[in-house]
């Protein structure tokens, strides 16, 4: 399965941070602007604004002119193609860990 931005690795380490991940979960209820979404938070509006930033470069928000303002949209099917590209990644391990099983009792049948 090919993965679509977000890389997995940029957006987990975009939610790997606080702050961002409450931007996140803020904007899942709507779309805000950098300003709005500063008086949610004890820390400068310039520090949201990068904390926005890193979200967008990671592809999990988008930011757009309207007017006067810029409001910062939740990129749903990023978050989503996140989550399926872990669903897999959980898959591969578990099948990782059924074929290790199988290897370690074939040794153990072997050794006795």
């Amino acid at each position: 399965m090919t993965i679509a931005a977000p890389l997995p690795h940029t957006a987990f380490a975009a939610l790997g941070d606080p702050v961002r991940a409450a931007i996140v979960e803020r904007l899942s209820r709507g779309d805000a602007t950098v300003s709005a979404l500063a008086a949610d938070f004890p820390i400068s509006l310039q520090a949201v604004s990068r904390h926005v930033r890193v979200l967008v470069e990671a592809g999990l928000v988008a930011q757009r002119s309207a007017g006067r303002t810029r409001p910062v949209t939740l990129d749903a099917g990023a978050l989503e193609r996140t989550a399926d590209w872990l669903r897999d990644a959980g898959r591969r391990r578990e099948q990782q860990y059924e074929r290790l099983d199988g290897l370690l009792a074939r040794m153990q049948q072997e050794d006795s």
